[in-house]
């Protein structure tokens, strides 16, 4: 079964992470990235922009396009996985990994994935790994 982990955090703690911090984290992550990949489980994973960057598509009687993401909340969603696992608790597993290579606050929501489409973009619009 394919599991969406959402990673949440306090966008602004993580931005003022110096780079150092920064990149001791990645390495730590890209740890568990590895090993999940070794193991053919691992998915699409992407990290999002701030959400400065963000829009929001309002539905409603009129549709209105508006600036930033949709709710205020003291955490957004930075970034997500998409892991193949057997079981939800292989699933928490592997967020515990996660959350071991990030010791940031923040948490990870673990979501079954009900349907997965194949990427149709061409490989120079994909975001660099």
């Amino acid at each position: 079964m394919l599991y969406a982990i959402l990673c949440y955090n306090v966008e602004e703690a993580v931005g003022s992470w110096s780079k150092e911090h920064h990149d001791q984290t990645m390495t730590r992550l890209h740890g568990v990235h590895d090993k999940l990949a070794a193991q053919g489980r691992l998915g699409p994973v992407a990290r999002l922009l701030p959400t400065t960057a963000a829009t929001t598509l309002r539905k409603g009687r009129e549709d209105m396009v508006i600036d930033g993401p949709f709710a205020e909340t003291k955490e957004q969603l930075l970034g997500f996985y998409i892991v193949d696992c057997a079981s939800l608790d292989a699933a928490i597993d592997v967020a515990k990994d996660l959350a071991k290579a990030n010791p940031s606050t923040g948490s990870y929501e673990i979501r079954p994935v009900a349907e997965m489409h194949e990427s149709h973009l061409p490989a120079e619009k994909k975001p660099a790994a």
